[in-house]
């Protein structure tokens, strides 16, 4: 037991925590299953051609009421044989189709109401466009700052003026992108890979830290013949090889449902695979240093990792951000991972590119670490 280096003992531990976390039925589903799902359903939802439902407020104005002979939209609507029907209160609405084999069939509910009506379902979520008659005119009442209202317009705006679209199935001018890793899909799996890296190691190695303090656990271990240092190093490697195999079985599904492949250096995202992991676990180590509350321990692992899980680009580009805070967020460590893993999965980068935020990152953990070792209590 004097030797200095202790190997049997750090490979118990090892094999210790690690039965620990392939007992938990819990962390399984979260760290395998759930990433799954969700590149499952966010995959097909943005990545399959899919038609588009969209729900129209068509106002009835004291002049021409919409339910009379004399309506630019009622006569347009039958001009064009658009379906009239009735909902289950015998309201009668109409249904109108635009074809289109690229960008999908697009069908527009047209729903008579009165303003106060539609003010109500627009509120509620239920529709993003209004639409009267005013002086022989259409109007169109939405919010300019609501993207699939915009679109909205610009679709009904162009049938009202130009009704050939009802039957113009292709469009010559429209090329659909086919080049590998630019769906959403590809976007999404490389964020999803950075942010299961995070929320492994924080929740992994902070709160078992945190638990087992205040279960007074550290006290025993510390009591034992157990050298302090094996502990952390048992704990981070065995979250960094679940990392391994929670990414490798996300990876694996998205392939074989997707097609996603990697187009760099796989030694390259390795590489700041690695790297985002040493940065995690030593900001984790840090943050689980002191405190004996799990209570607190929680608030902490929420306050470092949901702010960097809405602003990194997970899910969606940060560049949707304004311009002054891009170059804050740039500087998380999960933007620097999520942004490194997916310029080798889509962007065929290697060593070249991913050299500096790899340096950072593995920075990033070591001085971390060091900080949490010097105010480490362990009872």
């Amino acid at each position: 037991m004097n030797s200095p280096f202790r190997y049997k003992q750090l490979i118990q531990l090892t094999l210790a925590y690690f039965r620990q976390i392939i007992r938990e039925p819990g962390v399984l589903f979260w760290g395998i299953a759930f990433p799954i799902l969700m590149s499952l359903g966010l995959g097909l939802a943005f990545t399959k051609k899919a038609d588009i439902f969209r729900d129209v407020a068509w106002i009835k104005t004291q002049n021409i009421p919409a339910s009379q002979e004399g309506s630019l939209i009622r006569t347009f609507l039958e001009e064009h044989q658009a379906k009239a029907e009735k909902d289950k209160d015998g309201n009668l609405y109409y249904r109108l189709t635009i074809l289109n084999d690229k960008l999908g069939n697009t069908t527009f509910t047209f729903r008579i109401m009165d303003w106060q009506k539609a003010m109500v379902m627009l509120k509620r979520g239920n529709l993003t466009m209004i639409i009267g008659e005013n002086n022989g005119k259409i109007e169109y009442h939405f919010d300019p700052l609501n993207p699939d209202a915009q679109l909205i317009y610009l679709k009904l705006s162009d049938l009202f003026q130009n009704p050939s679209v009802l039957t113009q199935n292709s469009n010559p001018d429209i090329k659909p992108l086919t080049v590998t890793g630019t769906r959403y899909i590809d976007f999404l799996v490389p964020g999803l890979i950075a942010m299961g890296v995070m929320m492994s190691i924080m929740w992994g190695i902070s709160y078992e830290i945190i638990d087992n303090r205040a279960k007074k656990l550290l006290r025993r271990m510390v009591a034992t013949p157990m050298k302090k240092s094996h502990y952390l190093i048992a704990l981070i490697t065995v979250r960094i090889g679940m990392n391994f195999v929670e990414s490798g079985f996300l990876f694996l599904f998205t392939w074989l449902a997707f097609g996603i492949k990697v187009q760099g250096s796989v030694t390259a995202l390795l590489t700041i695979f690695m790297a985002g992991n040493i940065s995690f676990a030593g900001i984790a180590i840090f943050m689980s240093s002191h405190t004996a509350k799990t209570e607190i321990g929680n608030g902490l692992i929420n306050l470092v990792s949901m702010p960097m899980m809405v602003l990194s680009g997970i899910f969606f580009s940060y560049h949707n951000f304004p311009d002054w805070s891009q170059s804050i967020i740039q500087k998380f460590p999960l933007t620097m991972l999520a942004d490194g893993v997916r310029s080798v999965f889509i962007e065929g980068a290697g060593f070249a590119e991913i050299t500096i935020p790899t340096l950072i990152l593995a920075g990033i953990g070591i001085i971390f670490f060091i900080a949490g070792l010097k105010i480490f209590r362990w009872h």
